[in-house]
């Protein structure tokens, strides 16, 4: 049987005759599918997002296996996660068949390996989270580790484009869009794509956001790598203390730049050593605000 995103789709059987604003504005609407496909999925993902919580709250970490487009994606989430959130190196771990140097070059393609995807699931213990990412949902390499992955005691999540993905018995959750055919017939970089894109966006979002790395909607965990970060700290500390750039800059000063100890710091009205130490021992800013008496 020929797996959805393989089949040819009638919308653009015709792609190739076409004027460039026709094609572009045909790959765009079907990328909005992709969406309304992921949107259906929110139920399953939530369940994903709350049942990996619990492992992060007990200090489990997140693992992402993918081959192709889907391990190219799980990457870039993997990789934006501590500029966004201040996680710390290999809370989320991407992992690639054949490493750096397949990941930079398409042509070494190991996605039928599941050995090697067995073999990149040994550092996954019990309490960690390993996150399958696979467009067709038969990918070799995310079978081998979810499989390991699986029998190490960790939740595994398959996310995958295909109705009925064969993998989904080696998941304790499975998150399917289902995206149909393809514009351009097998490329899965497009909506399998976007719509693995978003599921990856919301799920790691939605558990930092769980995680108390955002106070309210604003990435107050932010690691302020550059001048434009430097400034988004100063604004945040400023928007929810009610204070002006020279005060919240102050503020920050005197916290070493840690944002989170910065509103801590400034909303209680206590010290820095007691907005740290509260702060240590409840693990974010509404919960030190909650244990001070200022929330």
């Amino acid at each position: 049987m020929i797996r959805p995103t393989e089949q040819r789709n009638p919308r653009t059987v015709h792609i190739d005759q076409w004027p460039s604003v026709r094609v572009v504005e045909a790959l765009l609407a079907e990328d909005a599918t992709a969406i309304a496909a992921a949107m259906v999925a929110a139920p399953a993902l939530a369940d994903a997002v709350d049942r990996a919580s619990a492992r992060i709250a007990d200090g489990g970490r997140v693992h992402y296996f993918g081959a192709g487009a889907s391990g190219r994606l799980a990457v870039l989430d993997a990789t934006e996660a501590t500029p966004t959130f201040g996680t710390p190196p290999g809370f989320f771990t991407p992992h690639f068949p054949g490493g750096a140097a397949a990941f930079a070059d398409s042509s070494l393609d190991f996605e039928d390996a599941e050995p090697a995807g067995y073999d990149d699931a040994a550092p996954v213990g019990p309490g960690d989270v390993a996150v399958g990412l696979t467009a067709s949902g038969t990918t070799p390499y995310v079978a081998g580790a979810l499989r390991r992955a699986g029998a190490a005691g960790a939740l595994t999540v398959l996310v995958a484009c295909n109705a009925d993905p064969p993998l989904a018995m080696l998941a304790d959750v499975t998150v399917v869009a289902d995206t149909g055919p393809e514009a351009i017939a097998g490329s899965t970089r497009l909506k399998a794509g976007t719509a693995t894109k978003v599921l990856l966006n919301a799920f790691s979002t939605a558990l930092m956001v769980r995680a108390g790395r955002t106070y309210s909607n604003l990435m107050v965990n932010l690691v302020a790598t550059n001048d434009k970060l430097h400034d988004r700290a100063v604004g945040i500390v400023g928007t929810v203390a009610g204070l002006g750039p020279g005060e919240s800059a102050a503020v920050l000063g005197r916290c070493d730049g840690d944002v989170p100890l910065a509103l801590t710091h400034a909303l209680s009205g206590r010290t820095v050593a007691e907005s740290r130490r509260a702060l240590t021992d409840s693990g974010s800013v509404r919960a030190a605000l909650a244990l001070l008496g200022s929330s």
